[in-house]
């Protein structure tokens, strides 16, 4: 290999990207083979999907599968860098396609949240007409990031961040193939177990920091040790742990030293995983779910203060980044707690998976045309701010949980004002006692 071709070789992670089906690992319960998605793909009956998870856990690989099972040529395309007229030219091609009798192209479009929702309609004639096949790809929740009429046509699958077995068995894989291209293969399994931690679900980030080893280990090592990595792990963002328990009993101790209002304890944890070389970007993730599970609206500006940390870390890197972390911990630790927003999700959840869709009251309906205000759509609604005491009385929930109730504030901190205004209101929609037995008004 010229040293020319040698500078421009695509990444590791690129150079392994897998080829077939039973090259994907990780995702079973997406791709594997008797899988919903897989039949569909044998069969070529799919027209949309969108796969919908963490970087780095094979969507873009798995897209690239499906074309090559389906026989059809796929364009890979990204909405950070391909915009409405590079989707319409893809489209008039695999038209053009269909009419010379030829099979239409497999688009695939990554980062597909990027696109605004008016762009993301070019897509829509096309997969309503069949004109292409269509993957798209996002790493944020597509219920709020893509269009509703791009969803009613598609099929969503989810994708986990990768077990480290998961990724460990990448990482073997790699080395033991002929052609991995690195310049050693002699790297001890505790190196391949750290880098597999280090990873934190990302098998294309497991690669980099594969790749990063193979290069910079010292070269009178062998074989590459996490000893001999001593000079490098910082840099490499490594942590090892012989047990690999550690990991999870020191996040969890920092988290569970927030929750009880302990900043010394959460404080000295935080140095432990920074010191042990943890993501700092991992534990700026814990601590924006803290602030909101266990801080909560007891002091609604711990989320913001966690967000902006997290931005904060991601935007200055370590090691000035220990700041904003030691910041935000001994904030979110000082904080007065309720986790009750926690608890009316899961409480609403599990009534939405035992009841399912319940219709929406009509009067809470939108009535955007004549014909939906004449079946009743919004009739009788009451605009709050028009009439505080008759919109209390009104029913908000389907009527088969009328009576439930989910966010039961706490008496701490900002939450105790929350009540006390929510019980106001609740008494100003009673009914007074000079009425008490009078008919409900008409609405």
């Amino acid at each position: 290999m010229s040293e020319k071709s040698a500078h421009h070789r695509p990444p590791l992670a690129e150079r392994r990207r897998p080829q077939e089906r039973e090259d994907l690992l990780g995702q079973e319960q997406v791709w594997a083979q008797g899988s919903a998605l897989w039949a569909l793909v044998r069969a070529d009956q799919f027209t949309s999907l969108l796969f919908w998870g963490p970087p780095g856990t094979g969507k873009t690989s798995l897209a690239r599968v499906i074309g090559r099972a389906s026989q059809r040529p796929v364009v890979v395309m990204s909405a950070v860098v391909h915009g409405v007229k590079d989707i319409r030219a893809r489209i008039q091609e695999s038209a053009e396609r269909l009419a010379s009798g030829a099979s239409a192209l497999l688009v695939f479009m990554d980062e597909i949240h990027r696109l605004s929702k008016s762009q993301q309609d070019v897509l829509l004639p096309a997969l309503e007409a069949g004109t292409i096949k269509f993957i798209g790809a996002t790493t944020e929740n597509p219920s709020f990031e893509v269009n509703s009429a791009i969803l009613s046509r598609t099929l969503v699958f989810k994708f986990e961040r990768l077990k480290d077995d998961a990724i460990l068995a990448v990482l073997s894989r790699t080395l033991a193939a002929p052609d991995h291209g690195l310049p050693r293969s002699d790297i001890a399994s505790e190196v391949l177990t750290a880098i597999a931690q280090a990873a934190d679900g990302d098998a294309r980030r497991a690669l980099n920091l594969l790749e990063a080893v193979a290069i910079s280990a010292p070269s009178e090592q062998k074989p590459v040790t996490v000893a001999s990595l001593k000079g490098v792990m910082r840099e490499l963002n490594l942590r090892y742990d012989k047990q690999g328990d550690q990991h999870y009993d020191l996040v969890s101790a920092l988290i569970k030293s927030i929750r009880a209002s302990q900043p010394d304890g959460a404080i000295y944890y935080l140095a432990r995983m920074l010191d042990g070389g943890e993501d700092p970007m991992f534990i700026a993730r814990r601590l924006v779910i803290a602030a909101s599970e266990d801080v909560g609206n007891a002091n609604p500006t711990a989320l913001l203060l966690a967000t902006s940390c997290m931005q904060a870390v991601h935007l200055v890197g370590m090691p000035e980044a220990r700041i904003m972390l030691a910041q935000a911990t001994t904030y979110l630790a000082a904080s007065p707690k309720s986790n009750r927003s926690y608890h009316a999700i899961n409480k609403a959840l599990a009534d939405v998976q035992q009841t399912g869709s319940l219709e929406v009251p009509l009067h809470l309906r939108n009535a955007p045309t004549k014909f939906m205000k004449e079946l009743g759509y919004g009739a009788g609604y009451v605009y709050a701010h028009d009439d505080q005491a008759a919109a209390q009385r009104q029913v908000y929930l389907p009527k088969e949980l009328a009576h439930q109730r989910y966010y039961e504030p706490s008496n701490s901190g900002t939450e105790a004002q929350l009540k006390k205004n929510l019980e106001q209101l609740n008494h100003l929609g009673q009914p007074s006692k000079l009425n008490a037995d009078s008919p409900p008004p008409q609405r």
